[in-house]
């Protein structure tokens, strides 16, 4: 090895260790425990804060209390619904309400708006009492409008099916008559089957569109039972409810008399409608897909729930075999009456050719001496002859009359 290359091999090596002993003592170093910083109690302050205005941004809208049915109630503000009336404050306040139905005030007559405004104005001035005026926006549903005309839609259905089947009995017994006058009955209740499917195509679109309101307008009828005056503690329960009641309802028959002489009809709010309207004001968002009236019917309020009677599933079943029969009965009554009318015009046919040939041989008779015998003779024989030729057109007719065919009819499933 050269002499020259030993100083700086060293020198490497030294290096080396140099570099080798910073980076051990830089590993210690971010190693060490840190020392703790002392706490102030501005930062906790400050912590606590934001924690809380965390919390309180989660729980924003939330019902964090306990739910019970006193906190409901309260929150409600009202005790119950009995006979058509809202009662409220411990049985202490009665409230009646009134639906009118509003006019078209715009494309009425000039004449008929000043009748329309002398009529709101007699209102006012026959008011003895204080009233409130409610008006609620509901998204229009009718859902209800749907139902119904789509069950007129599979009645309609069922018609035409029956009367298919009895278009193929016509065919099958050769009664053109009665073929044809069925064929137009089809036609006719086709054409309408074909309007309600697009009528009912129609009103779905109009009720999917939620930007349709139905705006309706209440009149509101308070009674206080301190109005009866005279001390309550000499009337019962009972007799401060129904002194309230016809209190309420003469008032309303008022104001619902008072309201026609301006055009605008009303009715009294049943206490299935009231339960509605409180619900669709506690309810706006849900009241559209989960209906009062529905959950009613299918008596969700109900502590069981109970099928058919057996006796209605047999008064139904025994209905069902009527309406079948009758259909039957009037058919075949059709059939017939229809064969009897053309037994009838035949023989009147046959009457008139009998009348026409015996009235032949009497003006015979009457050119008998006028005649060469041997031609008078041999005219009355074809007259006589035509007559025992002819055929009675009656029996054949009768023979040639379709049979009623014996249909056995299937049992009704249970």
């Amino acid at each position: 090895m050269n002499n020259d290359m030993i100083p700086l091999l060293q020198a490497s090596i030294y290096i080396i260790i140099a570099i080798m002993v910073g980076l051990i003592g830089l590993y210690f170093y971010l190693m060490r425990p840190k020392k703790k910083k002392p706490v102030k109690e501005a930062d906790i302050v400050e912590e606590t804060q934001e924690n809380t205005k965390t919390t309180a941004e989660q729980e924003f809208g939330k019902f964090t209390g306990k739910l019970t049915r006193e906190s409901i109630f309260e929150f409600m503000e009202f005790d119950e619904i009995v006979d058509n009336m809202i009662v409220r404050k411990n049985g202490t306040q009665y409230v009646m309400i009134l639906q009118c139905n509003g006019v078209n005030y715009d494309l009425m007559s000039e004449q008929e708006k000043i009748s329309v405004e002398e009529g709101f104005v007699q209102f006012l001035n026959t008011l003895r009492f204080p009233i409130q005026l409610y008006v609620q926006s509901r998204t229009l549903n009718l859902r209800d409008i749907i139902d119904e005309y789509k069950s007129r839609v599979d009645n309609l259905t069922n018609e035409i099916e029956k009367i298919d089947a009895k278009i193929s009995q016509a065919k099958s017994q050769g009664n053109k008559a009665l073929r044809e006058k069925l064929e137009f009955e089809k036609r006719r209740k086709v054409n309408i089957l074909e309007y309600g499917i697009s009528i009912t195509d129609y009103v779905e679109k109009l009720s999917s569109n939620k930007n349709v309101l139905q705006q309706k307008t209440y009149v509101v009828v308070t009674y206080y039972s301190a109005e009866i005056g005279g001390g309550l503690d000499k009337y019962s329960k009972e007799e401060i409810y129904n002194m309230c009641f016809s209190e309420l309802y003469t008032r309303c028959q008022n104001i619902a008399s008072a309201l026609a002489t301006s055009q605008i009809t009303s009715e009294i709010l049943d206490s299935e409608q009231l339960a509605e309207l409180l619900y669709v004001a506690y309810n706006r968002d849900e009241a559209e897909f989960l209906q009062l009236s529905k959950a009613l019917e299918s008596q969700y309020d109900a502590l069981y729930s109970t099928g058919k009677d057996v006796l209605q599933k047999k008064q139904e079943k025994i209905d069902q075999e009527i309406n079948i029969a009758a259909i039957d009965m009037a058919t075949d009554s059709i059939l017939k009456a229809d064969r009897q009318k053309q037994i009838e015009e035949l023989e009147v046919a046959i009457s008139k050719e009998e009348k026409i040939k015996q009235k032949a041989s009497e003006i015979l008779d009457s050119y008998q001496n006028q005649l060469d015998p041997r031609v008078f003779q041999l005219a009355k024989e074809e007259v006589e002859n035509s007559t025992k030729q002819e055929v009675p057109l009656v029996e054949q007719a009768k023979l040639n009359a379709p049979k009623k065919k014996i249909v056995k009819k299937k049992s009704i499933g249970n």
